[in-house]
């Protein structure tokens, strides 16, 4: 176990090795490749669709970046844009019949990464894993001052007498 690495690097180690299983599982069954970005719309994607805008915000990245992603995946036929029964001016992104499709495989090949990721650290630990990732956190804050260093054992800095 390497000490220096953080949590936020573990996780994200986490997340790495679950997203290059899934495209090489993806890759394997014959599927096109699509990028982390594209993978990212699937994943944030309600059935019932959802606008642009709102894929980036739930995304968390660019109104461009998700509008890059959705045009790709339109072009290869995964996605469409139907109109806003809300808005005359809006358009809503649904997945196609194949987009479906290929979007069912992938979530029962993570059933299977999970499955062997429960094999390889044991059932119980995934399953504490899980619970524990499930758990709401809670807003990220830090207590007044806990972002600056532990200043209790420094010394401070002489202070110049001339005003």
């Amino acid at each position: 176990m390497n000490p220096d690495r953080n949590l936020p690097q573990l996780l994200a180690d986490a997340k790495h090795w679950f997203d290059t299983a899934l495209a090489a599982a993806m890759a394997d069954a014959g599927e096109r490749p699509i990028t982390l970005g594209q993978q990212n719309v699937f994943a944030h994607l309600p059935p019932d669709g959802a606008t642009v805008s709102d894929l980036a915000r739930w995304m968390d990245v660019a109104r461009q970046s998700a509008h890059q992603a959705v045009h790709a995946l339109i072009g290869m036929g995964l996605l469409e844009q139907t109109p806003d029964p809300a808005s005359a001016r809006r358009r809503i992104i649904v997945m196609t019949a194949e987009g479906r499709r290929v979007h069912r495989l992938a979530r029962t090949l993570i059933a299977r990464l999970e499955d062997d990721l429960g094999k390889r650290l044991g059932p119980p630990t995934l399953t504490t894993l899980r619970q524990t990732l499930e758990r709401p956190w809670g807003p990220a804050a830090l207590e007044a001052g806990a972002a600056r260093p532990d200043m209790e054992n420094s010394t401070p800095a002489p202070r110049d007498a001339t005003p």
